[in-house]
């Protein structure tokens, strides 16, 4: 089926996008210039503080419920990327949740390597707790290594004993830092974002010594028996598209409820250009009203 706002956003990102083979910190300084060019709605307030000690965006609408937050852990392949430049994705999925988003700057690679992302995620929930969030009223979010990272929060949360939050909303999940399923292959000539090349290079950056297959990493190759629900939302044209067909199959087979949706011809974190394209839109709506749901559930 035509549709042009799509045809107009795969033109814009062939016509050039950050080179996540180039040396860290020039893609770093390119990446934060493209997403600071992503408009934001005006009736969103922020204000910088921290969770557990680390930075934080805190991002409030005016529907947000007292007592809900939204953790939200941008994406960048754990090298690039900050709170700053995805505050609008994690403010409207606050909104569509009826959440205050609280979208953190967890240290990046390669000046911090793997566990850094992890740890510091952990730290911001505990973060929210300390503030007096309930867990069932908390939700998590991520995109891409974002995703990824929600996940393994999930996991260590669990580990250690810590309330489980009410769900989690996985974009476009990055879960193999070794990139071993097919479609980093097969989905190739559709992606006009990302490249296997790239995403090993950004894996190399974060891990460090440590295996790819580590579970605290890739969080596929986790247990994932008794966590939070799961909504999992990947565009057909990407190629991490394996990662969330994989990882929805290894959770459901844990027990763990989880729902997979595969959107047709949608890239890599579409949501990210809502301001241009329908399907973001309504996208970041399916999925809010998912957490929103799964709250509602969680406190009767």
């Amino acid at each position: 089926m035509n549709d042009p706002e799509l045809d107009n956003l795969l033109t814009a990102l062939r016509a050039g996008g950050p080179d996540f083979t180039a040396p860290p910190l020039v893609v770093r300084e390119g990446f934060e210039q493209m997403l600071a060019t992503m408009p934001v709605a005006g009736d969103i307030v922020f204000e910088r503080t921290d969770l557990g000690g680390v930075p934080t965006l805190r991002a409030a609408t005016p529907t947000a419920v007292k007592g809900r937050a939204l953790l939200y852990m941008h994406g960048g392949a754990y090298v690039v990327g900050s709170a700053q430049g995805y505050r609008g994705l994690a403010a409207e999925l606050g909104r569509a949740t009826g959440a205050t988003a609280y979208a953190i700057d967890y240290r990046l690679a390669p000046e911090h390597v793997f566990p850094a992302a992890l740890d510091d995620a952990v730290l911001a929930y505990r973060g929210l707790i300390e503030r007096g969030y309930d867990p069932r009223n908390i939700v998590i979010a991520g995109d891409s290594a974002g995703g990824g990272l929600a996940l393994a929060l999930l996991v260590a949360l669990r580990d250690a004993g810590l309330g489980q939050a009410a769900a989690a909303l996985l974009i476009s999940p990055w879960v193999d830092l070794g990139c071993s399923g097919g479609t980093i292959t097969s989905k190739a000539a559709e992606d006009p974002s990302l490249t296997g090349e790239g995403l090993r290079a950004m894996a190399g950056h974060y891990l460090g010594s440590a295996r790819a297959d580590d579970p605290r990493a890739s969080p596929l190759f986790a247990d994932l028996a008794g966590l939070a629900p799961i909504l999992i939302q990947v565009g057909s044209s990407e190629i991490l598209l394996d990662d969330s067909v994989r990882v929805a199959g290894a959770a459901g087979a844990a027990g763990t409820a989880v729902q997979l949706e595969i959107w047709p011809r949608m890239v890599h974190v579409w949501h990210a250009f809502a301001f241009m394209l329908g399907a973001g839109q309504r996208a970041i709506a399916a999925g809010g009203a998912f957490l929103r749901r799964r709250i509602e559930e969680s406190n009767r």
